[in-house]
């Protein structure tokens, strides 16, 4: 009797050992699969920035990517995934977090008009639109979602003068202040009156008053602010905003196949596209931005309230919305974003039906609509299944 519950003990052992063995075979098995499909997730990403990479159109990207399973980072051509550059009007989401964390503080709302925050001469003159001023009425929303309907200083054009970036892509480097944008900004007539039903002009200008709004308030520089509100709470150690026109970090853009050397201009844009970041940096602070990191998630759903403004490009209240129309997107299969790009080739957009943050630059200012192809490609890539 004592041998056969000796036996059964032993048979009972076996069956668990067995048991363990198996689940611990399970689990390497899963782990390796996993390893194997991120090799192969990770390589299908590698292979478009290099396919994208003619040194003709485009002669170098970064990218990174992360969602709730996997992050990566890629590079090809002359960048490096290490590789600072300009992320020029993307800057415009720090500028965009600044205001919310005020916001968020109890020290501005976004109703409230900007004479409030701005010296008397800058406000004076600076919206007059078939001969009423309405300077007075502008208020921080209308600079956010770009429904201001003033001038933009820096692609808008004062009767038959070149803008001042045509200047800048012919090579013709410059620094200019903010008064001298606002004065050129003046020079040029508003598009329609502040907040105007379904209206929305894109104006650098809005983002230059932004900037001088965040310094009123805090006291200290834009820079500062960027430095103390959202660059060191986060960790970052190549993110700053470029004033240094002799600071050779940043890698060079490119302007057709011509180096497009401006570090004059770089220093001088500010709160609307002076800052200087890489991929990872750069994703970090998307992600915080979309997750509640640096203000209350739910403004996100307050400021998405979408008008045209280049298409596919919408406009919200600091954020853009990329959305394919039908027309290009029949099967649906292009996803929407929010975020924000820039001139320069630079992007920083979440997909919310992914659930996926994107972030990096193509690094052409030509031909900056290479950027959104590749954050396409990259996002089907990376959410495809690999078996």
């Amino acid at each position: 009797m004592q041998k056969f519950k000796c036996r059964e003990y032993s048979m009972k052992r076996k069956k668990l050992c067995l048991f363990a063995f198996c689940c611990a075979l399970l689990v390497q098995l899963t782990a390796q699969h996993k390893n194997i499909t991120m090799d192969k997730r990770a390589k299908a990403l590698q292979r478009i920035l290099d396919a994208g990479t003619d040194d003709k159109n485009l002669f170098g990207s970064s990218f990174a990517l992360s969602s709730d399973s996997f992050y990566w980072e890629g590079s090809a051509g002359d960048l490096g995934t290490d590789s600072l550059y300009f992320i020029a009007s993307t800057t415009k989401l720090f500028t965009s977090a600044l205001i919310f964390q005020l916001r968020s503080e109890g020290k501005l709302k976004l109703d409230d008009k900007i004479i409030t925050y701005l010296d008397s001469d800058v406000v004076q003159g600076l919206h007059v639109y078939k001969g009423h001023d309405y300077s007075g009425e502008l208020r921080i929303e209308h600079l956010l979602s770009h429904t201001s309907g003033l001038a933009d200083y820096f692609q808008d054009k004062q009767g038959k003068k070149e803008s001042l970036q045509d200047r800048l892509l012919r090579g013709e480097d410059q620094s200019w202040t903010f008064s001298e944008a606002l004065n050129l900004g003046k020079s040029i007539s508003p598009l329609f009156a502040p907040g105007q039903k379904g209206k929305a002009h894109y104006s650098d200008l809005n983002y230059q008053l932004l900037g001088k709004i965040i310094e009123h308030i805090t006291g200290v520089s834009f820079a500062a602010n960027c430095d103390q509100k959202i660059i060191q709470p986060l960790g970052l150690v190549h993110t700053y905003l470029y004033t240094d026109s002799l600071d050779k970090r940043p890698h060079h853009l490119y302007y057709g196949n011509k180096h497009l050397v401006i570090p004059k201009a770089m220093t001088s844009f500010g709160a609307d596209g002076g800052m200087v970041s890489t991929s990872a940096e750069l994703l970090i602070f998307t992600k915080a931005f979309f997750n509640g990191v640096l203000f209350p998630k739910q403004y996100i759903d307050e400021i998405s309230i979408w008008r045209p403004i280049f298409s596919p490009l919408e406009s919200g209240a600091g954020i853009h919305r990329f959305k394919l129309p039908w027309i290009f997107n029949p099967t649906g299969a292009v996803p929407v974003y929010i975020g924000h790009s820039g001139l320069s080739g630079a992007l920083a957009f979440y997909c919310p039906e992914k659930k996926l943050f994107i972030a990096g630059t193509v690094n052409q200012v030509a031909k900056p609509q290479l950027s959104f192809k590749t954050m396409i490609k990259l996002t089907l890539a990376a959410t495809r299944k690999y078996e």
